[in-house]
């Protein structure tokens, strides 16, 4: 399989356009989500949560400042219950216009959060060969490393789940990450079943995910924790309205 550009070499890709009507459309589609998102009952803190995403982000999106990327805008619509051309079809000509005057979560300053950090291009998880090959390597490991919430070296598959690395001084031999699968996402976008050399194990805080490894397929719960050879076929599934969201270490094999 063809290895990917580390993380740290990848262009990050701006939020809007140059082309003319661009921010506006952007800020149309927000005013629509804002009013889809009121109309369903859900705070835009519900939102970000059940999405895996941080509430400012979401503020972003919903007054125009920040464009979804594609596999947000698809989580969207599902958690929401709107298709992507009813979104677009039904999108107001103008901020503000039919806006519902009421939503405590932007009264109290949701929308002065600071602003989420940009999002890498997504990655395809079928031609990722390992999570070993995800992360740059530091010549020499440091003997302390600490991440902290925006700070952390992030992964976003083109199936919407997200990668973000707890610890850089792991070395190419074991991955510590926290991976968020946002709801009705999978491993990957074709259904192919995933295998790499090593180990993996798991615990989920957030959320279910349907487990499938080999012939087995299951259910993994919050609270529950799994291990698993990985060269063993394998595939992970949130069928579910919330997040998963859980605590993985990968153990790679020595070269």
């Amino acid at each position: 399989m063809p290895r990917p550009t580390s993380p740290g070499r990848r262009a990050e890709h701006a939020a809007g356009s140059d082309r003319p009507g661009t921010a506006d459309s952007v800020v149309n589609l927000g005013a629509r989500l804002r009013e889809v998102r009121l109309e369903s009952g859900l705070s835009l803190r519900e939102v970000a949560r059940k999405l895996g995403v941080s509430a400012s982000l979401v503020s972003q999106l919903e007054t125009g400042k920040s464009q979804p990327s594609v596999v947000t805008l698809y989580s969207l619509t599902q958690l929401l219950g709107v298709s992507i051309d009813q979104l677009f079809a039904d999108a107001v000509t103008s901020f503000g216009e039919n806006r519902p005057e009421s939503d405590p979560d932007t009264a109290s300053g949701a929308e002065a959060l600071p602003a989420a950090p940009a999002a890498a291009a997504p990655v395809s998880r079928s031609e990722l060969g390992s999570p070993a090959d995800a992360w740059p390597q530091a010549a020499a490991a440091p003997r302390l490393s600490v991440t902290r919430p925006g700070d952390r070296s992030r992964l976003v598959m083109d199936s919407g789940v997200i990668w973000e690395q707890l610890a850089a001084n792991t070395g190419p031999n074991l991955d510590f990450i926290e991976v968020i699968y946002p709801p009705f996402s999978s491993s990957t976008n074709d259904g192919r079943m995933l295998r790499h050399s090593g180990f993996e194990y798991g615990y989920l805080m957030e959320g279910e995910l349907e487990v499938t490894v080999g012939f087995e397929v299951f259910k993994l719960c919050a609270g529950e924790s799994l291990g698993f050879d990985s060269s063993v076929p394998h595939l992970f599934r949130n069928q579910g309205s919330v997040a998963a969201r859980g605590i993985w270490c990968v153990r790679h094999a020595h070269p």
